[in-house]
């Protein structure tokens, strides 16, 4: 198989979906600012970036395939960043978040107690809680971020294929001592932002994260160490 060309295939196809998510969201670039964004327009952004972020880490999967660091590896201490230059260099997920436990939802307060005298005070009327409008602006500092985060990881893909090598390095090390707690970035079963079979594909971006879902676990089930 020529990996070369998978990768290049599937990393133009992300970065056509980047551009296509900033301009839904009207950003003039990925780092541009924008205080806020509407409802619709902040779901609609959010259903199509959770699949690409997925997507992209299973490119870097492909794109670390065969990378090994020397025996003696040590990645030398970073020097300390200046207060501004971490916020302005996000960088994206290499892991899953994995499944866990339902979370048990807090009741949300709807009502407060109304206390009143039979006979003297008049009953008030209860409060009505607003519903969600599409229209409702919703902070956009955390999706314009992830924005960035992912165009930033498709720029520069040996990059972030060195960043996995570093961590696959760090977990064989902490197997050996028995002190590993997670031994693939991904996590088992459908990938995040897959759409189930019933719904079907919305978008091109679904059809290109089940190709690299299944790329990435074929080069975990058969590490190249040659």
């Amino acid at each position: 198989m020529d990996w070369t060309a998978a990768i290049d295939k599937h990393r133009d196809a992300l970065k056509r979906v980047v551009a296509m998510l900033v301009a839904m969201a009207g950003f003039a670039e990925p780092g541009a600012a924008q205080a806020s964004l509407p409802r619709c327009v902040h779901r609609a952004v959010l259903c199509l970036l959770r699949p690409a972020e997925a997507a992209a880490r299973r490119l870097i999967v492909v794109a670390a395939r065969g990378l090994i660091l020397p025996p003696q590896y040590q990645r030398p201490s970073p020097r300390r960043p200046a207060a501004n230059s971490a916020a302005a260099r996000p960088s994206l997920a290499l892991f899953d978040s994995l499944r866990g436990q339902p979370r048990r939802r807090r009741p949300v307060l709807t009502v407060v107690p109304r206390i009143r005298v039979i006979g003297w005070s008049d009953p008030a009327p209860l409060p009505v809680r607003p519903k969600p409008l599409p229209d409702d602006p919703l902070d956009a500092a955390r999706l314009r971020c992830r924005l960035t985060a992912l165009a930033a990881a498709l720029d520069d893909l040996p990059r972030q294929a060195r960043r996995l090598a570093r961590w696959r390095y760090r977990r064989d090390a902490a197997v050996r001592r028995g002190r590993a707690h997670r031994l693939s970035p991904l996590r088992p079963g459908p990938p995040p932002g897959l759409p189930k079979p019933v719904t079907g594909r919305a978008h091109a971006v679904h059809a290109t994260l089940d190709d690299l879902h299944g790329l990435a676990f074929w080069v975990l089930q058969h590490p190249d160490t040659s």
